[in-house]
């Protein structure tokens, strides 16, 4: 899937697979938070019902206005408590699937936007059901 053709930034992911996005000239295969000038690829990946403000820490010190996370290729719902925390700091957050996630980080960059994506790549291990 083509992402974007034109970046007006230097971190522009131009596609995104199961398992890989690229960015740029890079292709990446582990999660990875992006800005419109960086990348960090030190996120603890994890579970998304089990992220927590903390989890954000380093991404907030970059002050972000909005903040889009990408769950994989599955739409899972992130903690409510997390939602209110961004929300209490201002920050817009909104989780979707990751592909989703790199068009919308693209859109928001091209507007000039302080975003930030999380991109969780890799499938969580599947769990049993909860009965």
């Amino acid at each position: 899937m083509q992402i974007a053709r034109e970046p007006n930034s230097s971190v522009t992911v131009r596609r995104v697979e199961p398992g890989e996005v690229r960015i740029g000239d890079r292709t990446i295969r582990q999660d990875v938070v992006i800005t419109p000038d960086r990348e960090i690829l030190d996120w603890p990946s994890g579970d998304v019902a089990q992220l927590e403000e903390d989890d954000f820490a380093s991404l907030l010190a970059l002050e972000p206005e909005v903040i889009v996370l990408g769950t994989g290729w599955a739409s899972v719902v992130p903690p409510r408590e997390l939602v209110f925390a961004m929300a209490r700091r201002g920050i817009g957050f909104e989780a979707m699937t990751t592909p989703a996630a790199c068009r919308t980080f693209n859109i928001l960059v091209q507007e000039e936007r302080r975003a930030a994506a999380v991109l969780l790549l890799q499938e969580p291990v599947s769990r049993a059901p909860r009965r």
